[in-house]
């Protein structure tokens, strides 16, 4: 994997471009000297915590020949306070899920993928709680 990032202006501002010429667009805060043009850091390993976990749930489900029509998930991380570096003491996962599901199964799945299989998560637990919640709607 090759991740390049260019600074695209004067202050902190940046644009990373994976191998496939995928963007995004990370800024930091205006109390560090950004602008709020991105995402910052660490609310992208948030939203990679939430994307690599909804990917193995998808997969599990469509294995499990669950109908999943939709997914959502809502992150809530809190930081460190008055720490650097400050990381993630918490992080929780709520999930929403539409279609024909069994409640069981989507349990099933949800805790094979925060157990077993997202890397992201297996990474962040070593410093942070993470919990998760679920709701199906039908």
């Amino acid at each position: 994997m090759i991740i390049s990032l260019e600074r695209i202006n004067d202050a902190c501002h940046l644009v990373a471009t994976n191998g496939d010429g995928n963007v995004i667009h990370i800024d930091g805060a205006p109390s560090v000297g950004g602008e709020n043009g991105g995402f910052r850091p660490m609310q992208l390993m948030a939203a990679g915590v939430g994307s690599c976990s909804s990917i193995d749930i998808i997969n599990i489900l469509k294995k499990q020949r669950q109908e999943l029509k939709d997914l959502k998930v809502e992150i809530k991380a809190e930081r460190e306070v008055d720490k650097v570096p400050s990381l993630f003491k918490s992080i929780h996962l709520h999930y929403t899920l539409s279609g024909k599901l069994d409640n069981k199964k989507v349990e099933k799945a949800i805790k094979l993928s925060l157990e077993k299989y997202c890397s992201v998560i297996k990474i962040l637990e070593k410093t942070s709680k993470i919990s998760y919640s679920f709701n199906i709607e039908n």
